[in-house]
């Protein structure tokens, strides 16, 4: 786990009407993976993975009639790092977590469609519509995890087994609608991919 990490503090202040400009800010902070230590005060780390969405949270409050402080942090002992560091850890934990439940979902949607025999091209673009979601969640959440947490390596294979299945599930289509074996100079119905998007 990689232990020293450079932290800033985000005070946003923003008038509490019209609420969607503190809902705005709130989501794009979320968005960037802050999260909160104290009322107002959220952190974040330091880098350019993150500097983008925090440009954007600051355009965000200015917007709404409101100002947005960003302040280095210094901890000054262990216990206040850590008080940084868990809850970063916490908000990471809990994503990696939801993600796993969907990569889950998405697994029994498959197998689901091949107890039904549902083997379409229809289906398909949808099943690879909703793995290209999962590759683009997976991303965002790998960007973010400056803890380089091993949740994150767990996630990672689980999406690459979803790939597999999408893959042996797209074959099983192409079978069905086609009545044969693809042969390797046909058209295929899409080109496989990694679990990241990238080409064979």
């Amino acid at each position: 786990m990689t232990e020293n990490i450079q932290w800033v503090l985000l005070f946003p202040q923003i008038p509490s009407e019209p609420s969607r400009h503190r809902v705005a800010v709130w989501r794009q902070l979320r968005k960037a993976g802050a999260v909160t230590i104290s009322s107002g005060v959220w952190a974040l780390p330091t880098g350019p993975a993150f500097q983008a969405d925090l440009d954007r949270a600051g355009e965000l409050c200015r917007k709404g009639g409101g100002s947005f402080a960003v302040i280095d942090a210094s901890p000054r002992d262990e216990a206040s790092a850590a008080l940084i560091r868990d809850a970063f850890k916490a908000a990471r934990l809990d994503e990696w977590a939801e993600f796993l439940a969907d990569c889950g979902k998405f697994e029994q949607e498959i197998a689901k469609e091949i107890r039904k025999q549902k083997f379409t091209f229809a289906e398909l673009e949808e099943e690879e519509q909703s793995l290209d979601r999962l590759r683009r969640w997976y991303r965002d959440l790998k960007k973010r995890d400056v803890l380089e947490l091993p949740e994150a390596k767990t996630a990672h294979d689980r999406l690459r087994t979803c790939t597999t299945i999408l893959e042996d599930y797209a074959e099983q289509v192409y079978q069905a609608v086609h009545g044969t074996l693809p042969h390797e100079d046909a058209e295929q119905p899409d080109t496989p991919r990694g679990p990241l998007g990238e080409t064979a």
